[in-house]
């Protein structure tokens, strides 16, 4: 069993701390709770050591000293880990949300991006070479975990995965060595981390491919609820046949309040997200078709700079909401499942939500042992969120993003991306990894024999 650093010797902690550029948090400290607030309120965890990491050398010196002292070891970076993997009760929080540089190289297309970014950080850099790569959909979200899990938002159908444009990443690993992983320098490393998680290291650098993404038209379209079987089944059979400039996930939502029309407000919806890339033609006539499906509730599609996209939702979901969320991979919406998709479609609390993320497109250009992430013929990324400010409203909406999951499981491949899983245990793990996770056992065990980084989905290394 770890030692607790909560217990840890004054003298011991007071030398670590003297070897820092960053600082050491303790739960005497005043800022201690906000250090260890994360974006799920629902989570309530106290570490016994914060080191808020001010560059590369202290992540080696945060590792070693945790390692010389037995304590359990978290990393957090955005935050926006769902069950609160960025912390560790008693033990040591590797804090890396200090270390924000970026640098852009506009020539040889590529960023490189320190750990405690978000993906604003980065597509504010980019975006002024009107340049971009593949994150998620919430500008807030955490670089380091998004693209450790895989990586999917508005520009996969095109560019792919965000481990797909994924070119370098430099790696402390547990006995502290610093090393870079990439396609020719420790190739084995390199494959793990693209999408098996937190499992191999502390990750202090990332190098991306970027693509030209400037303006793009993007925004909601809203159905009535009732509309839900209708427009459903048209998505399964427009979304495969889309242009892969052409990118819509598919929602179960409540209408919130501003900035939209105050009589919508409240209203239970099935909709798009749309983040088109293509010409006018392909936009106009992928708009069209889905208003040919049904006569849309409301509409706001428009042109906007990528940025605008990728922050939309950041108003609706600030940190300090209840979260619990449950995903699946999804191959394709059968008429079961469609059914299914009606009977939870009255979400719970006005911020829960349910998404189609697709997951197609450039996605099945790499094959399954390219990588870690090895679904690469499912269609949809699912993810059913409960969410809710109120702490009372917690087992309301747990129980409707379980229920809701249950009854879809068995209509979909059955792993989930591992970012929208809670602590579900080995079997949905090794699940979501498929016939890569022995392959993944075998590197772990390479890099982290004694499983030192296990605060996370994690994969237990080979004997």
């Amino acid at each position: 069993m770890a030692t607790t650093a909560k217990d840890a010797d004054e003298t011991t902690i007071e030398r670590f701390r003297e070897g820092l550029r960053g600082t050491v948090i303790r739960p005497d400290d005043p800022e201690f709770d906000d250090a260890r607030t994360i974006y799920n309120a629902m989570i309530d965890k106290r570490p016994g050591l914060i080191v808020r990491c001010a560059n590369v050398g202290d992540v080696i010196a945060a590792v070693k000293f945790a390692r010389e002292q037995d304590f359990d070891v978290a990393i957090r970076s955005g935050g926006h880990s769902g069950p609160g993997l960025g912390l560790v009760d008693d033990g040591l929080v590797i804090d890396l949300s200090g270390m924000t540089g970026i640098h852009v190289d506009p020539d040889a297309n590529t960023v490189r991006v320190e750990p405690g970014c978000t993906w604003g950080d980065v597509d504010s850099a980019t975006h002024a070479f009107g340049l971009a790569t593949v994150s998620g959909v919430i500008s807030t979200t955490g670089v380091s975990g998004l693209t450790l899990g895989g990586g999917h938002g508005y520009l996969t159908r095109k560019y792919g995965l965000t481990i797909d444009n994924l070119l370098s990443a430099d790696v402390v690993l547990a006995d502290g060595r610093l090393v870079r992983a990439s396609e020719d320098e420790n190739e084995d490393l390199f494959w793990a981390l693209r999408g098996g998680g937190g499992n191999f290291g502390v990750v202090v650098s990332f190098e991306y491919e970027l693509h030209p993404v400037d303006t793009v038209v993007g925004g909601p379209l809203f159905w009535p609820i009732s509309e839900l079987e209708t427009t459903m089944r048209w998505y399964r059979e427009w979304l495969p046949q889309a242009p892969e400039d052409v990118y819509a996930f598919y929602l179960i939502a409540e209408v919130p309040g501003e900035p939209f029309p105050e009589e919508l407000h409240g209203q239970n919806v099935c909709g798009l997200m749309w983040c088109c890339l293509g010409s006018e033609t392909e936009t106009d006539a992928a708009l069209q078709s889905a208003r040919d499906a049904a006569e849309p509730l409301f509409e706001h599609v428009e042109s906007m700079p990528y940025p605008a996209v990728q922050g939309m939702f950041d108003g609706l979901y600030p940190p300090g909401d209840q979260w619990y969320w449950k995903g699946d991979y999804v191959r394709e919406l059968t008429d079961d499942a469609i059914a299914v998709h009606e009977r939870f479609s009255e979400v719970p609390t006005p911020k829960s939500t349910m998404h189609l993320y697709p997951i197609d497109g450039a996605v099945h250009d790499v094959s399954p042992d390219e990588t870690a992430w090895s679904v690469r013929d499912a269609t949809w990324s699912m993810v059913i969120v409960g969410v809710d400010a109120d702490p009372a409203n917690d087992k309301k909406i747990t129980k409707w993003a379980r229920d809701y999951w249950h009854a879809l499981h068995p209509h979909t491949v059955g792993g989930s991306y591992i970012n929208f899983m809670m602590e579900e245990g080995k079997n949905r793990i090794q699940a979501s990894y498929g016939d890569n996770y022995e392959r993944l056992r075998g590197v772990k065990a390479k890099y982290d024999p004694d499983n030192f980084f296990h605060v996370n989905q994690n994969i237990e290394p080979a004997n």
